[in-house]
């Protein structure tokens, strides 16, 4: 071993366990890894930021966008209320939305899709009666699966494709990890739905011992294209009770009508006070057609004086009506595709002891605050005046709310998400249409993926399914510069040979068996590597070393690649190897060591069953 590759060793030594440790930020350690590796002299200066013009890190950010236009077309939405009924046996309901869960996956990003379907499969886990840490697994589990199927569905996969382009000559293409990988998901969504939740420790649902979910009182907005416009407000009992929410008030030009709610006819402009749970209210929003109230401040700018015409107006007023216009039409179109969001108002919060009309909420922070809980109980008063207190629940929305660096400053924590988009199908269209035209573009060899896809989120853009405030809001950039600093580092760990090193021990340890078993040594390193790094970092590491090891073997690199990749979404052990696995992790009332119980024979059923799909497709 060289000096260089004994500090290489180090160092790799150094940022694998600071990311093990969790105590900094990954991306910060891969950034510090990448600047120690310049210092040292193991990265050419020239190639110290190499990583950020890789076409996987483009990729990776780029579908990121497009998963936030098939949410905002309100297809996803759609499509996942379908599924998330509470009527279902465990095992139907599993199979239901673990398999949609999956599938979305495969095309967007696995998170979107957990944080799209955990909503709901919690609400059906609480309606069927049942502990909704017994669903949630095996949903995160099969989100991850996957991602195993396409290019797209997991970033692991699109950096493989891009050290296969380096090593062998020609990255892997869309659906080359299809056969493979659509028979281990389906391998192992059969196993989570059979057999893997009676893995899980049934722990019971703190709520379901309060009776509810935390409630809120939320004030509602009729606009004027609402299909409710014009109904009396006991034509509503039907979406209400669909949704599970109660309708209590109604307010109309400041003055409060609860009484006489039922058999008024509602008008644009009305608002109605609506009590339910965050996606109980999520779910009537949608279902009737209602948006959040604006601030205080906005009502009475509602009917401002009639402003000059642009011919009267001097010039610098003129920009300033156009610069209005334009910014009433961008709050318009963010306005009718918001997320709610609730969250905890911790004890440092600036927002303690003041009303959100107070903090000036709305026009400083882009937040609307829908409803304020406190212990259940709720307050007579309109919300935006309501003194907010450490622990109280807040229903937010706004693209400030979705932010969150803004959550962060004003000391909220978010708890719960749930998207409001309707379904409309023109928007809808053009989101598939979009992408199906990018991945036939890509198949086909018209142009080459990460071409296709920016013209596709280029389209979205255009098209607005994507407005220009969440464009970079969608984009993970702790992710992309993770991925964009370890990059060069794998880059000198092949070039100064430890990729070498390595796969000859592996080598040495198995020249007496068949090539097959050091392929399944490989994969087991693998995933167990992946059980506590990220899958990025994984396959930065052992990509190299695969095409290394099977040329060393005299057999098909391709064969060990995709075996190393399929390892790598195959973090189903702890809570620390895929981000799905965190998430549901308060939720469902997991302890870290819960997660092998369904993880390891699910891992064995992986490796059982992809190993012989690599032979045949993939051949030695």
């Amino acid at each position: 071993m060289t000096l260089d590759q004994g500090l290489l060793f180090g160092l790799f030594a150094v940022v694998l366990a600071l990311l093990l440790w969790g105590r900094f930020r990954h991306d910060l350690v891969a950034a510090a890894g990448l600047l120690a590796a310049v210092v040292l002299g193991l990265v050419p200066e020239e190639q110290a930021f190499s990583g950020f013009s890789n076409h996987a890190v483009l990729i990776v950010a780029l579908v990121l966008v497009a998963s936030r236009a098939f949410e905002n077309s309100g297809a996803l939405g759609l499509l996942a209320e379908k599924v998330g009924r509470g009527d279902r046996s465990i095992f139907s309901h599993i199979l239901v939305v673990s398999g949609l869960g999956a599938a979305l996956s495969a095309v967007i990003n696995n998170v979107a899709a957990l944080a799209m379907l955990m909503p709901l499969d919690i609400q059906a886990s609480r309606k069927a009666g049942r502990p909704p840490g017994l669903t949630l697994m095996p949903l995160a589990f099969a989100t991850i699966l996957g991602g195993m199927v396409t290019l797209i569905g997991t970033p692991s996969n699109i950096i493989a494709s891009g050290e296969r382009k380096k090593l062998l000559g020609e990255p892997f293409h869309m659906f080359d990890f299809t056969p493979v990988g659509i028979c281990a998901a389906a391998a192992g969504l059969a196993f989570v739905a059979l057999i893997g939740w009676r893995l899980v420790p049934r722990r019971e649902d703190p709520s379901a011992d309060e009776g509810e979910p935390a409630s809120f009182k939320a004030e509602l907005k009729v606009p004027e294209e609402s299909a409710v416009v014009g109904k009396m407000g006991a034509e509503l009992d039907g979406e209400a009770e669909q949704a599970d929410v109660l309708v209590i008030g109604l307010i109309r030009d400041g003055r409060r009508l609860d009484s006489g709610v039922r058999y008024t006819a509602l008008a644009p402009g009305d608002i109605l006070v609506v009590e339910g749970s965050t996606d109980r209210l999520a779910a009537f929003m949608k279902a009737v057609g209602l948006s959040p109230r604006p601030a205080a401040a906005e009502e009475a700018q509602a009917a401002p004086p009639e402003p000059l015409s642009r011919a009267d107006a001097p010039p610098a007023e003129q920009e300033q009506q156009e610069k209005a216009q334009k910014e009433k039409k961008d709050e318009a179109r963010h306005a009718r595709d918001p997320e709610i969001i609730e969250a905890v108002v911790r004890s440092d919060s600036r927002l303690t002891g003041r009303s959100a009309a107070g903090v000036d909420l709305r026009s400083r922070n882009r937040i609307t605050l829908l409803g304020i809980a406190r212990a259940g109980i709720f307050s007579r008063e309109q919300v935006h005046t309501r003194i907010i207190h450490p622990g109280d629940l807040l229903l937010l929305t706004g693209s400030g709310a979705m932010s969150a660096a803004t959550l962060d400053q004003l000391g909220l924590i978010a708890v719960n998400r749930a998207s409001v988009s309707r379904f409309r199908p023109r928007e809808a269209a053009l989101a598939v249409g979009f992408f199906v035209a990018a991945i036939v573009a890509a198949s086909t060899g018209l142009l080459p993926f990460a071409i296709a896809i920016a013209i596709a989120v280029v389209a979205y853009a255009a098209a607005g399914l994507v407005p220009a405030r969440e464009f970079y809001q969608q984009i993970e950039w702790p992710v992309v510069v993770l991925l964009a600093c370890l990059l060069p580092i794998g880059a000198a760990f092949q070039s100064l040979g430890g990729t070498s090193l390595i796969a000859r021990g592996i080598g040495a340890l198995t020249h007496e068996y068949p090539p097959v078993v050091a392929l399944a040594a490989l994969m087991i390193a693998t995933m167990a590597l992946s059980d506590v790094l990220n899958n990025i970092a994984t396959i930065v590491i052992t990509g190299p070393v695969a095409v290394e090891l099977a040329q060393r073997l005299s057999v098909n690199p391709d064969t060990f690649l995709m075996g190393t990749t399929i390892a790598c979404s195959c973090a189903f052990l702890t809570p620390l190897g895929h981000k799905n696995n965190t998430l549901i992790m308060g939720p469902g009332r997991f302890r870290f060591s819960d997660y092998w119980r369904m993880g390891l024979p699910l891992e064995a059923v992986v490796l059982a069953v992809s190993i012989p799909m690599l032979l045949v497709v993939w051949p030695l």
